[in-house]
């Protein structure tokens, strides 16, 4: 229940109805929504002796629980009222308001006994309340208390030592606080003036006859006693409206002892505990109400060791639900699915599994053992190894998809044969390389990146294979082509050579007939020459001649014989 929060009126918590006991579902629910440590203050006594006022003063309220005006008993069951705690910051007060004890027209005092002894297991601080004074009548009548060891079992099978355990019964009781009302006479001990505490404490000192059962119970099992004396609060025949009146309108002492009562339960009065420890919020009270009321209406008798046993295994089972909840939500928050690595889930994993074992330890109590805590660390590493699982599903999905993506071209192409050629194989190879590398360089892709691709070129290596056979036979067809091709090619090369040679052959010959046609033509032209040049010279010599003929007759008889000679030169040194 948030701490500003109120509940405007009463519920009951356990219903009576012709003495049958029943847990209030509604007021469980108002409990289950009181998550701090909660005051339990319970009230009982006789009927029409005031409780319910008390109980309305204590809620800081006029009206509540029901005052009623007539003789007979006006509340039944037990009653409860949450309010916010006015002294004490994050708890709430938890009032419980019982009906009355000794109500004639019920008959049967063992509803009482039952009344009485479920306000004690519930409250931190008990309050019984009484008119006159807390004389032998006042002891005979709190004979309730005497039978709580026939009520309540500290043990699920003690022993007889342990049930008289004084201490052991000590140890489970709340608080005592015993409310004396209408007291009209003097606080005085043999003439001297007491305190009310010492009023009780002489009261309670052991004397004989009826009564001292009692006063041994209260002593030895409610070591903690306060008391507070009231004197009447008005005239009587305005206490019918007593709820109605104003403080002005009631006597000053009894304005000054409520608010004395007051102020100790709101300064004094303690949170409710279990024995050996263990905070009681409104979730667990609510579990103990429906333990003890189960218990009575089975016909068994009340057991605190069993009651916080089923607390025990109902709030440690829960706080491991709500451990593993946090680890889980931590978790998701935390990490990045899937991460690179396996040691940045267990880094995650250390840290949470840290806050969910502190979380545990807070809400929980009495793990025996640490039964629960190992039950938790248990789970956490199955929590961990389903993290684990989901990260590796997380990464084997991110990253075929990544693979379907990045090859898909390169299967298109696989299927239209584009490294059906020779040299394929290489091509393929060289892409796929390619694509490895993108792979490889993609981000986030999670721990089971490589085993992924490992598996997936394993699942097209018959493809590989299939690409390589092929390519090995294209190229064998290829390179025995290019062998024919090269052979022609050599034969071509080497036909045009003796082409080349024979042409080259050709020219040198055409070359040297040309050389020898110019040397006979220059050899003729010489000769030409040479002849012309002898014609000249024997035409000037027959000109010399001639022009002898013409001198004396000494020389004339030469010349027709030199005429005949240079006739027959001529002829015979012309030779074309």
């Amino acid at each position: 229940m948030d701490s500003g929060l109120l509940m405007p009126a009463p519920v009951c918590l356990i219903e009576n109805s012709n003495g049958q006991f029943r847990v209030n579902q509604e007021a469980l629910k108002v409990l289950t929504t009181i998550t701090q440590p909660v005051v339990v203050v319970a009230i009982v006594g006789l009927y029409r002796t005031g409780k319910s006022y008390l109980m309305n003063k204590l809620a800081r309220q006029k009206t509540g629980f029901s005052l009623g005006s007539t003789v007979q008993s006006h509340t039944k069951g037990i009653w409860m009222w949450c309010v916010p705690h006015p002294k004490k910051p994050n708890h709430t007060l938890i009032l419980l308001d019982t009906e009355g004890l000794g109500d004639v027209e019920k008959g049967d005092n063992k509803n009482d006994t039952w009344i009485f002894a479920l306000a004690v297991l519930l409250s931190s601080t008990f309050v019984y309340n009484s008119m006159g004074t807390i004389n032998q009548q006042a002891m005979d009548q709190l004979h309730y208390v005497t039978e709580l060891t026939d009520k309540i079992k500290t043990k699920s099978s003690p022993s007889t030592e342990q049930m008289n355990d004084s201490m052991e019964f000590a140890s489970l009781f709340p608080d005592f606080v015993w409310t004396v009302r209408d007291f009209t006479l003097q606080l005085e001990i043999d003439g001297q003036p007491v305190t009310s505490n010492q009023y009780l404490e002489n009261a309670l000192k052991l004397k004989k006859g009826t009564g001292e059962e009692a006063r041994i119970c209260i002593r030895k099992f409610f070591l903690n006693r306060k008391c507070f004396i009231f004197v009447p609060p008005a005239h009587t025949n305005k206490l019918k409206q007593l709820e109605e009146l104003h403080d002005d309108e009631l006597d000053v002492d009894f304005v000054e002892n409520t608010k004395n009562f007051c102020d100790y339960i709101f300064n004094d009065a303690k949170a409710k505990t279990l024995p050996g420890g263990g905070t009681i919020n409104g979730p667990r009270l609510g579990k103990l109400v429906l333990n003890y009321v189960e218990a009575i209406t089975s016909g068994d008798i009340p057991c605190v060791e069993n009651a916080v046993l089923a607390l025990a295994q109902l709030e440690n089972s829960a706080a491991v639900q709500r451990s593993l909840t946090l680890y889980e939500e931590m978790m998701r928050q935390k990490v990045h699915f899937p991460t690179e690595t396996l040691q940045e889930l267990l880094d995650a994993h250390v840290i949470c599994k840290s806050e969910a074992t502190k979380s545990f330890i807070k809400d929980s109590f009495k793990d025996v053992n640490q039964e629960f805590q190992t039950t938790l660390e248990i789970q956490l590493e199955a929590k961990l190894d389903d993290f684990h699982k989901h990260n590796e599903r997380e990464s084997l999905d991110r990253c075929t998809a990544l693979l379907q993506d990045l090859f898909s071209p390169l299967e298109e192409a696989v299927k239209q044969n584009t490294f059906s050629k020779p040299g394929g194989y290489g091509m393929f190879l060289q892409k796929k390389q390619e694509l490895i590398n993108k792979y490889h360089q993609h981000p986030k892709k999670g721990i089971q990146a490589d085993k992924t691709l490992e598996e997936y070129l394993k699942s097209k290596e018959t493809v590989a294979d299939a690409i390589n056979q092929a390519d090995k036979m294209l190229t064998a067809k290829e390179e025995e082509m290019k062998e024919q091709q090269r052979k022609a090619q050599a034969a071509a090369d080497a036909a045009r050579e003796l082409e080349i040679q024979r042409r080259r052959q050709e020219q040198i010959m055409l070359e040297n007939e040309k050389r020898q046609q110019e040397q006979q033509r220059q050899m003729a032209a010489n000769m030409e020459a040479q002849r012309r040049q002898m014609l000249a010279e024997q035409e000037r010599e027959q000109a010399r001649r001639l022009q002898v003929l013409h001198y004396p007759s000494s020389t004339s008889s030469l010349f027709p014989i030199a005429l005949n000679d240079l006739s027959k030169w001529r002829l015979s040194s012309y030779n074309p």
